[in-house]
C-alpha cells in the first residue's frame, strides 16, 4: 500500500519538473515570436562585440543538419521529437519519487526544448533561431532558447550519469 503523503510529494515533484519544461517552452515561444515580429529575416542586431540577435530559419536539426534534405526531414524531426518527448515525460513520471534532482532537471530541460522546437516545426515548418555568438571571425551556429534548454539539460544528464545515478549500485559491488 502506498503512503498518500509520499504519493502527494511525488506528484508535486513531477508537477514541478513539468512546470520547468513549460517555462522553457513559454520563454522559447515568446522570444521566437518577438524575433519574427521585430527582426527581418536574416538581419542581425548586434548586442555587443560577440553576440548578435538574428532571424534565421532552420529546417534541419542542430547545426542545420539535413536542412537541405528536400522536406522529408520535417516529418522525421516531428516524429522524433514526439517520441523523445513522450519517453522523457514517462521517464520523469517513473522517477518522480526517487529524488533524482539532477536527472529530473536535465530531463525537464530537454523536454521543454524538444517541445519548443516541435511547436515551431508543426506551426512554421522550420525552427526559428536567433542567438548568434561570434569569436573574432568565427560564428557559432545560431540557436534559440529551446536549443539552450536541450544543451543545458544534456549537460545535466551527463553530470548525473557520471556522478549521481547508479552510485548505489556501484557501491554495492
Amino acid at each position: 500500500m502506498t503512503n498518500p503523503e509520499e504519493t502527494g510529494a511525488s506528484n508535486a515533484r513531477f508537477a514541478m519538473w513539468v512546470m520547468l519544461a513549460v517555462v522553457i517552452v513559454i520563454a522559447d515561444q515568446l522570444t521566437k515570436w518577438a524575433v519574427i515580429e521585430w527582426i527581418p529575416l536574416y538581419d542581425k542586431v548586434p548586442l555587443n562585440s560577440f553576440i548578435n540577435l538574428t532571424h534565421q530559419k532552420n529546417s534541419g536539426a542542430a547545426f542545420s543538419f539535413l536542412a537541405d534534405a528536400g522536406g522529408w526531414q520535417r516529418w522525421f524531426f516531428l516524429g522524433l521529437a514526439s517520441v523523445v518527448s513522450t519517453v522523457i515525460a514517462v521517464w520523469l513520471w517513473r522517477i518522480r519519487s526517487d529524488g533524482h534532482m539532477v536527472l529530473s532537471a536535465g530531463l525537464a530541460m530537454v523536454l521543454g526544448g524538444a517541445i519548443g522546437n516541435l511547436i515551431d516545426r508543426i506551426v512554421l515548418g522550420h525552427v526559428t533561431d536567433f542567438f548568434q555568438v561570434m569569436f573574432g571571425s568565427w560564428a557559432f551556429p545560431s540557436f534559440n532558447v529551446a536549443d539552450a534548454g536541450i544543451t543545458v539539460g544534456a549537460v545535466l544528464l551527463i553530470i548525473d550519469a557520471l556522478f549521481f545515478s547508479g552510485r548505489e549500485e556501484r557501491a554495492e559491488t
